[in-house]
């Protein structure tokens, strides 16, 4: 009897290890909590909210969730799911909280967010996040009542608004040009430069000032402004054998599907496909500005240089005696002698130093604010990315690099991430009355 005991206990005793066993490499004595995580971090509610919220929990699996705002101790539910099965090691899951249809009201509350397993210690995870409603958008208030801008020229407005901003700027139709805020006589002020374009005029062009609040809340006016028109020079450029047997090449080299083409074919890539695909690269080098202004006095022209090329220049290609593509010139293009020292046309930061398509060998500067200079076909660079740089520093040597076909500096500025009219800010009056004035508010 007493060796039958023995084994009935030893029985148990393995039948027990083996359901704990079991129980343990079933996950169900897991003790790990579920993962919470929001696809962002909320500071603010407005009057519509979109987030989302991902709940895992990669042992025993979820069991249930709940997500709910809460506000003077009265909870509103959002999401609440429970899982019959141990299968769901993670859910996703996407909200938007509309504070109106909640009779939420302008103040705190809070985002109370719950997940637990199937583990038979039942773990949970729980998330409180602190949040503001608001609903209230910010104010506008315009500081610069009088603006004229040139036709192809650079805007710039000053203006308060009654709230801090996390996205503001200024609209020209559909092109937003973000602006910045700094301080202005010790208060914030928002500064913004932008591009008007060189067909604007006042029966089709609209210009407003746009601003939004860390709620997500909007608001834009118009912009007091005047259109002065400006006149663009439009000529022929014939595309010679030789120009297109000099020049071609270098691109055709360099992309594989030109490999066979004809110089001619190579040039219709060059100006369309290849200059939209620069400026797409350009707009993106200065989508990110320092939030400072680094520029001071008058912008640099290249010394003892004559102008070739100017801003606006409506360009039409001819090869043989027919039309072949058109181009809009968006810089000045300056030649004095051959492998000319370029200096930097004002202090800055160098973001860009390297090879640019149709630019050849180029070197653009952050001045601050969305404010950029382009230097194209150089010959050589003498200058590095991160590099700040002072007025007349000198940066590379002229060339003839990419789609030029004689040594020169093509000169460009651009605003909000669009080419603007150089002769602006070579013009010591125009920075005084357009930019210097309006800052001293």
């Amino acid at each position: 009897m007493k060796r039958t005991g023995a084994y009935a206990a030893i029985a148990v005793i393995v039948l027990l290890a083996g359901v704990v066993g079991w129980l343990y490499f079933a996950d169900y004595l897991d003790r790990e909590k579920p993962v919470i995580k929001l696809s962002q971090d909320i500071i603010a509610i407005g009057k519509k909210k979109d987030i989302g919220i991902t709940f895992s929990d990669a042992q025993s699996g979820l069991s249930r969730l709940k997500v709910e705002i809460v506000q003077d101790n009265k909870p509103h539910i959002l999401v609440q799911e429970t899982f019959p099965s141990r299968a769901n090691r993670q859910k996703s899951i996407q909200l938007i909280i509309n504070t109106e249809e909640l009779k939420l009201k302008n103040g705190p509350a809070f985002i109370h967010i719950t997940a637990a397993d199937c583990s038979l210690f039942k773990n949970e995870s729980v998330l409180a996040v602190q949040v503001r409603i608001d609903t209230v958008p910010p104010q506008i208030a315009v500081l610069n009542p009088v603006n004229y801008i040139n036709q192809g020229g650079t805007g710039f407005i000053t203006y308060r608004t009654s709230k801090p901003t996390v996205s503001t700027g200024v609209y020209v139709d559909d092109r937003f040009s973000p602006g910045y805020t700094i301080l202005v006589n010790n208060r914030p002020t928002s500064v913004t430069y932008f591009a008007l374009p060189t067909d604007a005029a006042h029966t089709k062009t609209r210009i407003t000032i746009f601003a939004r609040d860390d709620a997500g809340n909007e608001a834009r006016v118009s912009m007091p402004y005047t259109i002065k028109p400006k006149k663009f020079r439009a000529d022929k450029v014939n595309l010679s054998d030789t120009f297109l047997q000099k020049i071609m090449p270098e691109f055709q080299a360099s992309t594989p599907q030109l490999q066979g083409k004809t110089p001619v074919d190579v040039f219709g890539y060059v100006n369309t496909t290849l200059r939209e695909d620069n400026t797409k690269t350009i707009q993106n080098i200065c989508s990110k500005s320092i939030d400072k202004k680094l520029w001071e006095g008058t912008f640099l022209r290249m010394r003892n240089a004559s102008p070739m090329a100017l801003f606006g220049d409506q360009r039409t290609y001819v090869v043989e005696g027919k039309p072949f593509g058109n181009s809009i010139h968006l810089g000045v293009d300056l030649a004095s002698t051959a492998h000319a020292p370029i200096e930097a046309a004002n202090n800055g930061i160098v973001v860009f130093a390297g090879p640019l398509g149709i630019y050849g060998s180029a070197v653009i500067i952050d001045h601050g604010l969305g404010l950029f200079s382009l230097y194209g076909h150089l010959s050589s660079i003498d200058t590095t990315v991160g590099k700040n740089v002072k007025k007349e520093e000198k940066i590379g040597l002229s060339g003839l690099t990419g789609l030029a076909g004689g040594d020169h500096l093509h000169f460009s500025i651009l605003v909000g991430g669009q080419f603007v009219n150089p002769q602006e800010w070579w013009d010591p009056h125009w920075i005084e009355d357009n930019v210097m004035k309006k800052m001293a508010i």
